[in-house]
Protein backbone atom coordinates (compact mmCIF):
# COMPACT_ATOMS: atom_id res chain seq x y z
CA UNK A 1 0.00 0.00 0.00
CA UNK A 2 1.20 3.63 -0.96
CA UNK A 3 2.86 5.06 2.20
CA UNK A 4 3.71 2.32 4.45
CA UNK A 5 7.65 0.98 3.97
CA UNK A 6 8.74 -2.49 4.43
CA UNK A 7 12.10 -3.41 4.32
CA UNK A 8 12.93 -6.25 2.63
CA UNK A 9 16.68 -7.01 1.70
CA UNK A 10 17.01 -10.43 0.79
CA UNK A 11 15.86 -11.97 4.08
CA UNK A 12 16.31 -15.70 3.12
CA UNK A 13 19.40 -15.39 1.61
CA UNK A 14 21.12 -13.68 4.79
CA UNK A 15 18.78 -16.45 7.00
CA UNK A 16 20.73 -19.02 4.76
CA UNK A 17 23.88 -17.59 5.54
CA UNK A 18 23.84 -17.06 8.85
CA UNK A 19 22.29 -19.95 9.73
CA UNK A 20 25.56 -21.81 7.84
CA UNK A 21 27.77 -19.76 10.15
CA UNK A 22 25.95 -20.56 13.27
CA UNK A 23 25.96 -24.41 12.38
CA UNK A 24 29.40 -24.46 11.72
CA UNK A 25 30.91 -22.37 14.67
CA UNK A 26 28.37 -24.02 17.31
CA UNK A 27 29.09 -27.45 16.18
CA UNK A 28 32.65 -27.47 16.64
CA UNK A 29 32.76 -25.07 19.85
CA UNK A 30 29.98 -27.75 20.86
CA UNK A 31 32.67 -30.97 19.98
CA UNK A 32 35.68 -28.80 21.28
CA UNK A 33 34.25 -28.32 24.82
CA UNK A 34 33.32 -31.81 25.26
CA UNK A 35 36.97 -33.59 23.90
CA UNK A 36 38.76 -33.73 27.27
CA UNK A 37 36.05 -35.59 28.60
CA UNK A 38 35.21 -38.15 26.24
CA UNK A 39 38.35 -39.41 24.45
CA UNK A 40 39.15 -42.85 25.18
CA UNK A 41 42.64 -44.24 25.58
CA UNK A 42 42.00 -46.54 22.47
CA UNK A 43 40.51 -43.50 20.05
CA UNK A 44 40.37 -39.93 18.87
CA UNK A 45 36.59 -39.33 18.72
CA UNK A 46 34.71 -36.84 20.55
CA UNK A 47 31.80 -38.19 21.39
CA UNK A 48 28.10 -37.36 20.03
CA UNK A 49 27.03 -33.34 19.78
CA UNK A 50 22.86 -33.12 20.12
CA UNK A 51 21.82 -29.74 18.62
CA UNK A 52 18.22 -28.67 19.69
CA UNK A 53 16.07 -25.88 17.64
CA UNK A 54 13.64 -23.79 18.93
CA UNK A 55 11.20 -24.23 15.83
CA UNK A 56 11.42 -24.68 12.25
CA UNK A 57 8.92 -22.22 11.12
CA UNK A 58 11.36 -19.73 10.25
CA UNK A 59 13.66 -19.56 7.27
CA UNK A 60 16.53 -19.01 9.28
CA UNK A 61 15.99 -22.32 11.71
CA UNK A 62 15.38 -24.13 8.19
CA UNK A 63 18.28 -23.41 7.07
CA UNK A 64 20.07 -24.38 10.24
CA UNK A 65 18.51 -27.16 10.34
CA UNK A 66 19.21 -28.13 6.60
CA UNK A 67 22.93 -27.04 7.35
CA UNK A 68 23.38 -29.21 10.19
CA UNK A 69 24.77 -32.62 8.51
CA UNK A 70 26.47 -30.68 6.32
CA UNK A 71 28.62 -28.37 8.70
CA UNK A 72 29.07 -31.56 11.03
CA UNK A 73 30.22 -34.05 7.87
CA UNK A 74 32.36 -30.90 7.25
CA UNK A 75 34.04 -30.79 10.45
CA UNK A 76 34.22 -34.53 11.45
CA UNK A 77 31.77 -33.45 14.16
CA UNK A 78 29.38 -36.42 15.55
CA UNK A 79 25.69 -34.49 15.64
CA UNK A 80 22.92 -36.31 15.97
CA UNK A 81 19.74 -35.88 14.57
CA UNK A 82 18.43 -31.96 15.42
CA UNK A 83 15.76 -32.07 18.01
CA UNK A 84 12.79 -29.25 17.21
CA UNK A 85 11.02 -28.04 20.40
CA UNK A 86 8.49 -26.63 18.27
CA UNK A 87 8.15 -23.42 20.19
CA UNK A 88 7.60 -24.89 23.63
CA UNK A 89 9.81 -23.98 26.60
CA UNK A 90 8.87 -27.02 28.34
CA UNK A 91 9.35 -29.52 25.52
CA UNK A 92 12.72 -27.79 24.99
CA UNK A 93 13.95 -28.69 28.60
CA UNK A 94 12.37 -32.36 28.17
CA UNK A 95 14.48 -32.27 24.85
CA UNK A 96 17.51 -31.54 26.64
CA UNK A 97 16.90 -34.37 29.08
CA UNK A 98 16.45 -36.57 26.76
CA UNK A 99 19.88 -35.95 24.75
CA UNK A 100 21.50 -36.18 28.12
CA UNK A 101 20.20 -39.48 28.14
CA UNK A 102 21.43 -40.58 25.06
CA UNK A 103 24.71 -39.77 26.81
CA UNK A 104 25.89 -36.72 24.40
CA UNK A 105 28.97 -34.94 25.12
CA UNK A 106 28.00 -31.55 23.72
CA UNK A 107 24.72 -29.43 23.40
CA UNK A 108 24.05 -26.94 21.10
CA UNK A 109 20.94 -25.17 22.29
CA UNK A 110 18.83 -22.06 20.59
CA UNK A 111 16.45 -20.98 24.11
CA UNK A 112 13.35 -20.38 23.49
CA UNK A 113 12.96 -18.64 27.06
CA UNK A 114 15.76 -16.75 28.11
CA UNK A 115 14.94 -17.55 32.23
CA UNK A 116 13.56 -21.52 31.60
CA UNK A 117 15.90 -22.54 29.82
CA UNK A 118 18.25 -22.81 33.27
CA UNK A 119 16.76 -25.52 34.22
CA UNK A 120 17.97 -27.24 30.86
CA UNK A 121 21.50 -26.24 31.64
CA UNK A 122 21.63 -26.99 35.06
CA UNK A 123 20.97 -30.39 34.04
CA UNK A 124 24.02 -30.03 31.45
CA UNK A 125 26.86 -28.94 34.00
CA UNK A 126 25.44 -31.92 36.64
CA UNK A 127 26.15 -34.23 34.03
CA UNK A 128 29.64 -31.99 32.46
CA UNK A 129 28.17 -31.66 29.54
CA UNK A 130 29.12 -28.28 28.16
CA UNK A 131 26.66 -26.46 26.28
CA UNK A 132 27.02 -23.41 23.23
CA UNK A 133 23.63 -21.15 23.54
CA UNK A 134 23.01 -20.28 19.77
CA UNK A 135 21.16 -17.35 18.52
CA UNK A 136 19.25 -16.44 22.38
CA UNK A 137 21.28 -15.85 25.42
CA UNK A 138 20.07 -17.56 29.01
CA UNK A 139 19.88 -15.28 31.58
CA UNK A 140 21.34 -17.43 33.98
CA UNK A 141 22.85 -21.22 33.94
CA UNK A 142 26.10 -22.03 32.76
CA UNK A 143 27.33 -22.21 28.64
CA UNK A 144 30.57 -22.54 27.47
CA UNK A 145 29.30 -19.68 24.85
CA UNK A 146 26.96 -17.50 23.37
CA UNK A 147 27.30 -17.16 19.41
CA UNK A 148 24.57 -14.58 18.51
CA UNK A 149 24.15 -11.15 16.69
CA UNK A 150 23.92 -8.06 18.43
CA UNK A 151 20.16 -7.63 18.56
CA UNK A 152 20.53 -4.11 20.05
CA UNK A 153 21.78 -3.04 17.12
CA UNK A 154 19.25 -4.87 14.63
CA UNK A 155 16.77 -2.28 16.34
CA UNK A 156 18.86 0.68 16.07
CA UNK A 157 19.61 0.27 12.66
CA UNK A 158 15.74 -0.45 12.04
CA UNK A 159 15.25 2.84 13.42
CA UNK A 160 17.18 5.28 11.80
CA UNK A 161 15.86 3.69 8.07
CA UNK A 162 12.49 4.18 9.23
CA UNK A 163 13.12 7.60 10.62
CA UNK A 164 15.19 8.30 7.20
CA UNK A 165 12.69 7.64 5.52
CA UNK A 166 9.25 8.68 7.61
CA UNK A 167 9.74 12.23 9.05
CA UNK A 168 6.14 11.67 11.07
CA UNK A 169 3.66 9.86 11.85
CA UNK A 170 2.59 6.46 13.13
CA UNK A 171 4.93 3.55 12.80
CA UNK A 172 4.37 0.03 13.61
CA UNK A 173 7.31 -2.65 15.41
CA UNK A 174 6.12 -6.01 15.04
CA UNK A 175 7.65 -7.54 17.84
CA UNK A 176 8.98 -11.20 18.74
CA UNK A 177 8.90 -12.92 22.17
CA UNK A 178 9.34 -10.88 25.12
CA UNK A 179 10.38 -14.28 27.21
CA UNK A 180 13.78 -13.87 24.90
CA UNK A 181 16.11 -11.19 25.38
CA UNK A 182 16.58 -11.18 21.19
CA UNK A 183 12.79 -9.82 21.23
CA UNK A 184 13.68 -7.41 24.31
CA UNK A 185 16.44 -6.09 23.05
CA UNK A 186 15.24 -5.17 19.68
CA UNK A 187 11.95 -3.87 20.53
CA UNK A 188 13.77 -1.66 23.29
CA UNK A 189 16.14 -0.60 20.77
CA UNK A 190 14.15 0.54 18.51
CA UNK A 191 11.53 2.27 20.94
CA UNK A 192 14.54 3.99 22.71
CA UNK A 193 16.15 4.94 19.14
CA UNK A 194 12.79 6.84 18.19
CA UNK A 195 12.21 8.54 21.25
CA UNK A 196 15.40 10.00 21.31
CA UNK A 197 16.26 10.60 18.01
CA UNK A 198 12.96 10.80 15.79
CA UNK A 199 10.24 12.36 18.30
CA UNK A 200 7.50 13.14 15.53
CA UNK A 201 7.33 9.63 15.07
CA UNK A 202 4.94 7.77 17.18
CA UNK A 203 5.84 3.65 17.62
CA UNK A 204 2.56 1.38 17.61
CA UNK A 205 3.71 -2.15 19.04
CA UNK A 206 2.30 -5.77 17.93
CA UNK A 207 4.05 -8.59 20.58
CA UNK A 208 4.09 -11.33 18.34
CA UNK A 209 5.74 -13.89 19.43
CA UNK A 210 7.70 -14.91 16.28
CA UNK A 211 4.28 -16.41 15.22
CA UNK A 212 3.66 -15.79 11.61
CA UNK A 213 -0.29 -15.91 12.12
CA UNK A 214 -0.50 -13.35 15.39
CA UNK A 215 1.56 -10.89 13.76
CA UNK A 216 -0.65 -11.16 10.53
CA UNK A 217 -3.96 -10.77 12.85
CA UNK A 218 -2.71 -8.18 15.10
CA UNK A 219 -1.49 -5.95 12.34
CA UNK A 220 -4.84 -6.20 10.44
CA UNK A 221 -6.76 -5.05 13.75
CA UNK A 222 -4.05 -1.99 14.22
CA UNK A 223 -4.13 -1.35 10.31
CA UNK A 224 -7.88 -0.59 10.89
CA UNK A 225 -7.67 1.31 14.00
CA UNK A 226 -5.15 3.42 12.29
CA UNK A 227 -4.88 3.39 8.44
CA UNK A 228 -2.19 6.53 8.37
CA UNK A 229 0.40 4.06 9.57
CA UNK A 230 2.97 5.08 7.39
CA UNK A 231 6.19 2.49 8.06
CA UNK A 232 6.70 -1.28 9.56
CA UNK A 233 9.51 -2.89 11.63
CA UNK A 234 9.62 -6.36 11.43
CA UNK A 235 11.88 -7.95 14.24
CA UNK A 236 11.64 -11.33 11.97
CA UNK A 237 11.48 -10.80 8.57
CA UNK A 238 11.79 -14.56 7.82
CA UNK A 239 8.56 -15.20 9.85
CA UNK A 240 6.98 -11.64 9.55
CA UNK A 241 7.58 -11.06 5.97
CA UNK A 242 4.86 -13.06 3.84
CA UNK A 243 1.90 -12.44 6.43
CA UNK A 244 2.49 -8.92 6.30
CA UNK A 245 2.72 -7.81 2.66
CA UNK A 246 -0.45 -9.71 2.60
CA UNK A 247 -1.93 -7.61 5.25
CA UNK A 248 -1.11 -4.94 3.30
CA UNK A 249 -2.55 -6.18 -0.08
Amino acid sequence: MAGRNVRNTRIASRAVRAAAAAACATLVLAACGSTKDSVSSGGGGTGKVGVILPLLTSPFWQSYNDYVPKMAKSEGVDALKTVNSNSDPSQQITDINNQLNQGVKGLVVAPLDSAAIAAGLDQAERKGVPVVAVDVAPEKGKVAMVVRANNVAYGEKACEYLGKQIPSGKVVQIMGDLASVNGRDRSEAFRTCVQKNYPKLKVLEIPAKWESDTAASKLDTLLNANPDIKGIYMQAGGVYLAPTLQTLK
